[in-house]
């Protein structure tokens, strides 16, 4: 099964424009707020929505596209500059850290016809660690408690429990499964 959604850019409706630059207007407020304060705090409610699990925590500033596609779980702390582009969409899961400088790539563009975007999700299972620098491109699930080393690029699949470095990133081992205590539940 093919799970790739294809956007033509051209056809981009007058709806849609508007809703983007609102969404950049946000993003922009969101960038610059304080953090820490009543305003920092509401403008990431908005940037979310319901898109936000409790006792998360995004550190701006942030940039990327299609915000409403990108779905945070509970716990999860997520590192200053992070690119999210989520128009294929992008799930992280509960208790997910994500350093400084990392890459969430959902979509990418049509090598003959650069107008159409082909989008493909990016998941990132419970419990998973991103390293600084790191990209994860569409099509890519980080499993459970795996973990994706410094400036690594991520093409396939990251199996629970895996190790991931390098570009492209390869497993180069496997954490004990035992040791994570909310898995013995």
């Amino acid at each position: 099964m093919d799970d790739e959604i294809r956007v033509d850019m051209r056809e981009t409706t007058p709806e849609a424009l508007v809703f983007y630059k609102n969404q950049r207007e946000l993003l922009f407020r969101f960038n610059h707020a304080q953090p820490d304060t009543d305003e920092y705090e509401a403008a990431m409610k908005e940037l979310f929505e319901d898109r936000i699990g409790e006792g998360s925590y995004v550190a701006a500033p942030i940039t990327g596209a299609a915000f409403e596609d990108l779905y945070i779980g509970k716990g999860v702390f997520i590192n200053t500059n992070l690119l999210a582009m989520a128009r294929g969409r992008i799930t992280i899961e509960d208790n997910v850290q994500i350093a400084a400088n990392v890459q969430l790539l959902s979509n990418s563009h049509d090598p003959y016809d650069r107008q159409i975007l082909t989008c493909r999700p990016v998941i990132i299972r419970k419990g998973a660690w991103i390293g600084a620098g790191a990209t994860i491109l569409s099509r890519v699930t980080i499993g459970k408690h795996a973990i994706v080393g410094a400036a690594s690029v991520v093409t396939k699949n990251v199996p629970d429990y895996g190790v991931a470095v390098g570009n492209p990133a390869k497993v180069i081992k496997m954490l004990d499964s035992e040791k994570f205590k909310e898995d013995q539940r």
